[in-house]
């Protein structure tokens, strides 16, 4: 498809999506989305998937448009309340919290909030018109791309994650261990065995990763205030300005730029996901700052501005491989291939010939939908900083009922309540002995796509091992993952020697 094409197509698209009934739907979805983002433990999943049964009765164009609102809204939102609450909304939000709370919690929540607002609008910016000049292309690499490779992916994943968070690479790993151990339970995907059940007839679907992040973030946040925080008097640290300073600016604009280089192509493969890339791209940023010692301290600016990137890229490339490939990579872009098979279209290579005025109509709806969350969020940054001046014992009983909503909103059962109680206060004991709780999370959304990849592997090398070593690629990726865990101690010992 040459690049001429490609712009009448884009044309075309922004005509569709231009007309005064689907800006209208755009900006509804944006809003919504911000909105659910901003409710704690309520992600685009959930608020998409409530949503599907109204738009059935809107044409298939509109619904779309108003999906990708929701969808890019809520990567918006859930960034204002890790930064404010420290109760990411998302998983793709959870790394923001790490430096964003801690630049809250010494008055510089202006300057998260912008800098997440504007990172989000140039990585989102750059991704959709890399979406629009690369989707055909992306798609016949991503198709190349084996088991082999994709459980190496993985592994550089949990090696990443746990290496990077945390007081110690042990607490990480043990986090890790302790989301891979949840992610097992429920039936197995290939046998069609129960696991680790217990005889609980309510785990054979397997752990809710929605109700799992919210009850360590959300539910511990609440309880960890009540059980040791109560006591002391906090003061909150005065907000100075709700923009961003010139040094501000000069920090942030290479974190964006170098997040949305990271962020992109792991939205592209079928195996990606939001989480890799913020991690990938927190660990770039701690490791390139000049000023190491403001990560975990009193927040870094790069911590919010590169993650927040990374997240947006991730989040638009994985329209690429569910429009071209009809593959979902995530959870709401699982619900929207249900939505695209509402109408009878089936998402597939084909999809830019049978359905052209669609694909291309959604595409110019996210350069709309950018334009519009950036003229929302930025005047509204003051407004939500005042979400600070709530007090503490309102604000996290108001978390506790969202949160409560949220998770028996997702199958009516009391049994999910108590689950996330009980994880909440899994929640509190990690936090009390440092314990890095992102690594759960993780462990848990990317563990049995791991087991199903290394089991796919292991049956193309009939068994033998050495198929991750014969594939260039996931050899490659291999010595990365060895580098990642062996380079950081021997540059501990060199600077100990």
């Amino acid at each position: 498809m040459d690049a001429l094409h490609i712009w009448n197509n884009l044309l075309q698209g922004f005509l569709t999506a231009g007309t005064p009934i689907n800006l209208l739907w755009a900006l509804v979805g944006c809003t919504l989305g911000t909105a659910v983002g901003v409710l704690p433990g309520i992600g685009p999943a959930t608020a998409v998937a409530m949503l599907l049964p109204i738009t059935l009765k809107v044409e298939p164009t509109a619904s779309m448009i108003f999906f990708a609102g929701i969808y890019y809204g809520a990567m918006y939102g859930g960034s204002t309340t890790s930064i404010l609450l420290n109760t990411p909304g998302e998983a793709g939000s959870m790394v923001t919290a790490l430096e964003g709370n801690k630049m809250a919690k010494n008055g510089r929540a202006g300057a998260a909030l912008a800098t997440a607002a504007i990172g989000s609008f140039v990585a989102g910016t750059i991704a959709t018109v890399l979406v629009t000049l690369f989707a055909p292309v992306v798609a016949t690499y991503a198709i190349r791309l084996g088991p082999p490779e994709y459980f190496m992916l993985m592994l550089l994943a949990f090696c990443t994650v746990s290496a990077v968070l945390g007081q110690s690479t042990l607490r990480g790993l043990t986090a890790l261990g302790i989301g891979l151990a949840m992610g097992l339970i429920g039936i197995d995907q290939i046998s069609g065995q129960a696991r680790y059940t217990g005889g609980v007839p309510e785990f054979m679907d397997g752990m809710e990763v929605v109700l799992v992040a919210v009850g360590l973030f959300a539910v511990a946040e609440a309880l960890y205030a009540v059980l040791f925080q109560g006591r002391t008097q906090e003061t909150q640290n005065k907000l100075t300005s709700v923009h961003m300073t010139r040094l501000e600016w000069r920090r942030s604009w290479p974190a964006w730029l170098r997040a949305t280089a990271i962020g992109f192509p792991f939205g592209t493969i079928p195996a990606g996901g939001s989480e890799i890339p913020t991690f990938l791209s927190y660990a770039t940023e701690k490791k390139l700052s000049k000023h190491p010692e403001e990560f975990g301290t009193t927040g870094a600016i790069e911590g919010v501005a590169g993650p927040e990137a990374a997240n947006n890229a991730a989040i638009t490339a994985t329209l690429i491989p569910l429009l071209t490939l009809g593959i979902p990579t995530s959870n709401t872009t699982a619900i929207l291939l249900g939505a695209f098979q509402n109408y009878g279209i089936q998402p597939g290579p084909q999809l830019f010939d049978t359905n052209a005025k669609l694909v291309w109509a959604l595409i110019a709806s996210l350069y709309i939908g950018n334009v519009m969350l950036l003229i929302l969020n930025l005047p509204l940054v003051g407004l939500w900083v005042k979400l600070l001046k709530i007090p503490k014992s309102y604000l996290y009983a108001g978390i506790l009922i969202f949160a409560t909503v949220g998770v028996y909103g997702m199958r009516q059962s009391s049994f999910d309540l108590l689950l996330m109680v009980a994880i909440g206060l899994l929640g509190v004991v990690m936090r009390r002995f440092s314990f890095p709780t992102a690594p759960v999370i993780v462990g848990m959304i990317l563990g049995p796509l791991a087991e199903a990849q290394m089991r796919n592997a292991l049956s193309i090398g009939e068994g033998q091992w050495g198929v991750f070593l014969e594939r260039p690629m996931s050899a490659t990726l291999l010595v990365v993952v060895l580098m990642v865990l062996v380079l950081p101690r021997l540059m501990k010992l060199r600077k100990k020697g």
